[in-house]
């Protein structure tokens, strides 16, 4: 019986995903859906493609924290619309708290949507919230090995950035161990080594991200 609740969920989640979806592409909306751990940067990297990409889209913010707004405000401080979703414990965003939060949002004034979800490695992989793609953080402090205790995270996203670059040589940490991990459960994942404190790399994943947008836009 258990077993039959937690697919009953499941199943409900993935139809309320796919209705998030069909709003989005009838308004033109790209959604990204930014994972990671806490303090892997993922507010840093969120932040840093605003200041590269608000010229070009209009973009709009879901902040998802277990507490406080001290992420959202960040994001309203540079004058993008944005929402902060508490989720008073639960580990991990699911469709329908992202349906609730798009009437918080004019959509005819809105290209590109980013998620920043709650900060782990295990439950957010598991849920789909309408996005159309994703994107995962692994820190250079966090470790090496997070590909292989924590797969389906890295699995299900298309990308994956390794933030914090510019600490590498302060971690044993071996790069090129993650990107073939990475690749091993994605072929097609692409790879990005990034530091949002000195810009190193930002540069590529944010195109990636750009030409991703515009093709998701124009469908």
């Amino acid at each position: 019986m258990e077993i039959k609740i937690v697919k009953q969920i499941l199943e409900w989640n993935e139809d309320v995903s796919n209705e998030v979806k069909a709003t989005l592409s009838e308004n033109s909306i790209c959604l990204i859906n930014v994972m990671g751990s806490p303090g892997a940067g993922k507010t840093s990297l969120i932040t840093d493609i605003i200041n590269r990409l608000r010229k070009t889209y209009r973009i709009g913010v879901i902040e998802g924290d277990i507490a406080g707004a001290i992420d959202a405000e960040k994001i309203d401080k540079m004058g993008i619309p944005v929402v902060q979703l508490q989720t008073d414990g639960a580990c991990h965003i699911e469709a329908m708290s992202i349906r609730h939060m798009l009437s918080f949002f004019n959509l005819d004034e809105i290209d590109v949507l980013i998620v920043e979800n709650i900060g782990n490695l295990v439950c957010p992989a598991e849920f789909n919230i309408g996005e159309d793609f994703r994107v995962a953080i692994l820190s250079i402090p966090e470790g090496d090995d997070k590909v292989e205790k924590y797969p389906l995270m890295f699995e299900t996203s298309e990308a994956l950035v390794m933030n914090k670059y510019d600490m590498l040589p302060y971690f044993e940490f071996d790069d090129g161990r993650v990107e073939k991990n990475v690749k091993d459960l994605n072929k097609d994942a692409k790879v990005f080594r990034v530091s949002t404190k000195t810009g190193e790399g930002a540069e590529d994943f944010v195109g990636w991200l750009s030409d991703k947008i515009a093709a998701k836009i124009k469908e």
